[in-house]
């Protein structure tokens, strides 16, 4: 539509960027112009066109690019807000192609070599936190230091109420007149050998408990503890490390030991597993005592007033007195903290916050303009270009189709991605008959070959007669 001072013109975009070309347009011409919600197929012969014959796909350039964002919005949910419609349209005018033959190239993409090497590796906005190396040292030790005074003030709670527990029973068993059979069953029991080393229990497990309940309260008070050499805790610092040989040995004994835990936390799950299924060792013995105990005579319900009724239980719940503890939780995040910081790995050292937000396009490139040619894609039932400019060409006769296929134009802005050309010519000669001839050719600046043409065509004498006034609208209506 071009537009005067009380007057308009309407006229296609599609003749336009053909009638005024750089070269001077023949007179007959198969003019596909690929706009940005449909593609028209516009036949022209002896300079006439063939309105009746021309046809229109509901597939354009928008469609393409809705197609490819919603692509990557699928592939990187975590980046969605990023990827916006601008941002596709861009990638599909850069980096996108047009496969000359879309199955072949699906195979290629199989190939890890072949993917590497045709990824483009698009890298979204982000922002890097920006912390020096020190601070972050600084950070991490005191994180450490924190987490370390909390284990320890845990384990001495633990471990006062232990004692405790045990000192009350020792007491217990120096109030308590027994005879010389109870005494000693007792004795056994908590691995004493005579009166004079139950005093000494007593009272070793008395100063103790008073050590602990002095630093309990001092570490409530924020006073700093003294304690006889406590359990060795390596710390993070590097500079702790002598040789790089110790260095090395730390990290290995670290690695062992967490190790150790996650095979410790693996059994006990699979055995936890085990035990909910009825086909596995563990499922069918708990069955085989759960049944053992069912076949028992009715009567009183006295289970558990007998000391092996408590064997029985240990060994039906034995997964449930194995769970994991806090406390081996805990060392597992101190082992691998001390692990990341002394012995980071190739992808801790390769890997950038940059990388993060990356857009590794690969396939997409040429699935997202294989559209224009399989509509099906996004539920479509239209034919692909191929297939209605066969059809169009199929409505001529024999001569009429050799002087339109050899001169077939392509304009628009979608006619810019690489390889539409070579593929519609391909796609042309596997449905024209053995030998014919056929050319496809895009016009230059299709973009703008539209704009250009109605400029053009603005300055000739032909466009003022061709105007649309105010008067001729009042006179002859909007259905003129």
């Amino acid at each position: 539509m071009l537009f005067c001072p009380g007057c308009l013109k309407y006229g296609i975009d599609g003749l336009y960027s053909y009638n005024y070309s750089d070269k001077p347009p023949k007179s007959d011409a198969l003019i596909v112009s690929m706009g940005y919600h449909t593609i028209h197929i516009i036949p022209v012969l002896d300079g006439e066109i063939m309105f009746g014959n021309s046809r229109r796909m509901n597939i354009g350039g928008f469609h393409v690019v809705s197609f490819l964002h919603r692509m990557l919005q699928l592939k990187y949910p975590a980046h969605t807000n990023a990827i916006t419609l601008s941002r596709a349209e861009e990638l599909l005018h850069t980096i996108c192609l047009i496969a000359l033959d879309y199955r072949v190239e699906l195979n290629k993409w199989m190939d890890p070599d072949y993917y590497e090497t045709n990824t483009k590796r698009i890298q979204l906005p982000y922002t890097a936190n920006v912390c020096t190396a020190g601070l972050t040292a600084k950070g991490t030790e005191k994180e450490l230091a924190r987490r370390l005074i909390e284990i320890n003030a845990r384990k001495r709670e633990e471990r006062l109420a232990e004692d405790e527990e045990k000192l009350q029973q020792l007491l217990e068993i120096q109030d308590n007149d027994w005879n010389d059979y109870e005494q000693e069953k007792a004795f056994t029991e908590y691995q004493i050998k005579n009166y004079e080393d139950l005093q000494k229990n007593i009272a070793f497990l008395t100063s103790r408990i008073e050590k602990n309940k002095r630093k309990i309260a001092a570490a409530m008070n924020g006073e700093e503890i003294v304690e006889e050499p406590p359990i060795k805790q390596v710390k993070t610092n590097k500079f702790v490390f002598e040789t790089e040989k110790a260095l090395q040995t730390f990290v290995q004994n670290a690695k062992k030991k967490r190790q150790e835990i996650l095979n410790r936390k693996a059994a006990r799950k699979q055995r936890k597993q085990d035990m909910a299924k009825r086909r596995t060792a563990a499922g069918q013995e708990r069955m085989r005592i759960i049944s053992q105990l069912a076949r028992k005579e009715k009567g009183n319900d006295d289970f558990g007033l007998r000391d092996e009724d408590w064997d029985i239980y240990k060994t039906i719940s034995r997964d449930g007195a194995d769970s994991d503890s806090e406390t081996e939780n805990e060392k597992l995040l101190e082992l691998e903290e001390i692990i990341r910081t002394h012995e980071p790995s190739e992808e801790d050292d390769t890997f950038g916050p940059g990388e993060a937000h990356q857009l590794h396009i690969g396939v997409e490139r040429y699935r997202a303009p294989e559209l224009i040619f399989k509509p099906y894609m996004i539920g479509s039932s239209e034919a692909g270009l191929s297939e209605v400019i066969g059809y169009v060409l199929s409505l001529f006769n024999d001569d009429d189709q050799l002087r339109l296929a050899s001169n077939i134009v392509l304009t628009g802005g979608p006619a810019n991605l690489p390889g539409l050309q070579e593929r519609v010519h391909s796609d042309l000669i596997s449905i024209r008959p053995f030998k014919s001839f056929s050319a496809v050719s895009v016009l230059p600046n299709c973009t703008l070959s539209s704009w250009y043409g109605a400029k053009a065509w603005a300055h000739t004498d032909d466009f003022k007669k061709t105007l649309i006034t105010k008067q001729d609208y009042d006179e002859l209506g909007g259905d003129f």
